[in-house]
């Protein structure tokens, strides 16, 4: 059977995607195959973050930008805006505590809402408009989003691709590091900076009990739809350790009746 012909002209058997001489491209493949279970993966999708795994995305709202739904949860009342209070509720909601929920409104309020405004005066208040979220993207980044807000699937595969060594599906904490420095531009100490922070508190909050941050996990960071997912888990921790904590006492009064 004849080598498939792309449309650039090139058959699959012409693409080279690591040399020898570069080994670089060696350590890090990409993933070639994307395109077996996502139709034109190089193509942004505009409001679904899709994957291998789950080509068809999330449950997300379909007239709504990916990096949009990707914040839409600390916008609790819909307003279009989000305040340094609704930051610090979110933020506190999925399981940080009170302290590094705080300093998150000072990192990502001081630093992202005077960009998504409409106006060059800063306003007191700081807050964050969605509908200009896309002027958020930084450099120095996975390259998941493109400039315009929209999700690339392949730079999201090619991303486990290079650097999930473990476990294909799966991210470990030095493999995140690896990426974000891997990811590195020149001369970039915002972008540097900004991606451990969202790197780090994504781990932070998100890998599971063998130390794994998961692909789906990722893939839900963009979409938005990962951050109802660890509210609900924070919420089900509480109420299981407000429970443990009343059988405790409850049985601690037993105890100390019997021994009266």
């Amino acid at each position: 059977m004849a080598p498939e012909h792309r449309e650039n002209g090139d058959t699959e058997e012409d693409i080279q995607w690591a040399l020898p001489e570069a080994p670089i491209t060696i350590k890090r493949p990409v993933a070639i195959e994307a395109d077996k279970f996502i139709p034109k993966p190089g193509i942004a999708r505009a409001n679904k973050a899709v994957s291998t795994e789950r080509p068809h995305g999330a449950d997300s709202s379909p007239d709504r930008l990916v990096i949009q739904q990707h914040i839409d949860f600390w916008d609790a009342d819909h307003d279009g805006i989000i305040y340094p209070l609704d930051t610090f509720r979110g933020f506190h909601k999925i399981g940080f505590n009170w302290f590094l929920s705080f300093i998150a409104i000072f990192v990502i309020h001081g630093t992202f809402s005077w960009w998504s405004s409409d106006s060059w005066i800063p306003s007191p208040r700081f807050p964050i408009y969605i509908k200009n979220s896309f002027k958020l993207k930084h450099g120095s980044d996975s390259g998941t989003f493109d400039t315009e807000g929209r999700y690339v699937p392949q730079h999201f595969e090619d991303n486990f691709a290079k650097y999930a060594k473990k476990q294909k599906d799966a991210l470990t904490l030095r493999e995140v590091v690896n990426m974000i420095i891997g990811n590195r531009n020149i001369m970039d100490p915002v972008g540097w900076t900004a991606a451990a922070l969202e790197w780090g508190a994504l781990y932070y909050i998100a890998h599971n009990e063998q130390g794994f941050l998961t692909k789906e996990r990722v893939r839900a960071n963009y979409d938005g739809t990962l951050w109802y997912t660890l509210a609900r888990e924070n919420e089900a921790r509480k109420k299981a350790a407000k429970e443990k904590r009343a059988h405790q006492k409850k049985a601690h009064h037993a105890q100390k009746k019997v021994s009266h």
